[in-house]
Order: structure tokens, then sequence, then C-alpha cells
């Protein structure tokens, strides 16, 4: 994955030149395996959590700010491959509230959750999948129609690899 300069889907966005140890890894996997198979439904197997943070510009309302909530939340049943299966297994949202004073200015976070890294390859898509055929369309439009309304978006993924429970 690139890291931008501005939010993709903003008229300022420019990919920069500098890719991140994650992003070098999947694109290597992805070279490796072709997008078919990196984008496979039983492609790493195991629950994965998607962790997107947002600020929003200063100037959006919060009518807007419930729109972007309400159209991320809803790609829970839009996101489904070409045969009609979910991609998604839970999206879970909420505004940032704690006072440890390390929010970094984001404001509102989405947890998603997937069954394997092929869903949420196919979900992410764009900038690592670039091939219409093996990525989500409906999280494709969600970014083009948010973007203008960020500031700032950070992403972080990890597969459970571990659970403690009382």
């Amino acid at each position: 994955m690139a890291l931008w300069s501005a939010v993709p889907g903003s008229a300022n966005a420019t990919p920069s030149p500098v890719l991140d140890e994650a992003a070098l890894s999947a694109q290597s996997v992805l070279t490796k395996v072709g997008a078919a198979r990196f984008t496979a439904p039983d492609f790493q197997p195991g629950t994965l959590r998607h962790m997107v943070l947002f600020r929003f510009r200063p100037e959006v309302t919060t009518a807007l700010r419930n729109e972007v909530t309400k159209r991320f939340l809803a790609l829970a049943s839009l996101s489904r491959r070409p045969d009609g299966k979910p991609v998604v297994v839970s999206i879970e949202a909420g505004p940032q509230n704690s006072g440890e004073n390390s929010d970094l200015g984001l404001q509102e976070g989405y947890l998603v959750t997937f069954k394997s890294e092929g869903d949420r390859n196919f979900y992410v898509g764009r900038p690592i999948v670039t091939d219409a055929r093996y990525f989500d369309a409906a999280h494709d439009a969600f970014k083009t129609f948010a973007g203008p309304y960020l500031e700032k978006v950070v992403v972080f993924d990890f597969p459970v690899s571990a659970v403690n429970r009382p």
C-alpha cells in the first residue's frame, strides 16, 4: 500500500514512493500468487481485524460525518464477491472518547472483521489489487465518496494470533 500525502479519492491524493514493510510484503505475495489466489476466500484463513481511524476535515458537518459512518457500516451488507457471498463478518464503529491524550486528532474508529486475509484483500482492493475482477466495488465506491471529507486516515490490520478472556 502506498503512503498517501492526502486521502485517497481527494483532489490532491498522490501516492508517495515510500512503501512500508507490510505494503512491500503484500505486493510481493500478490506478485507471487496472483490476484485470483490473493483475494480468494480461503487465502490465509483465520480471523483478521482491519482497524480504520478517521480525522475529518474541519468544515465537515456532523450530518456528513454521520453519513460517512452510515455508509461505512452499510459495507457489512454491501461488500460481496461476484457470486454474492459476503466478504465482511462484521463492522463496528464509534467516536474517539479516550482521555489518554494520544488520539493524534483522530475522531472516529471502525473495526472490520474478516474470516481470512483473502477476504480482506478483496475488500481493500486498490491500491494493492488493481484488477476490478478481484476487488470489492462497494468498498471502492465508499472510498471515493468519503475521501473528500477526510483529513487523515490510519489503517492497521492484524491477524488475531492471541486471545485472552477472563
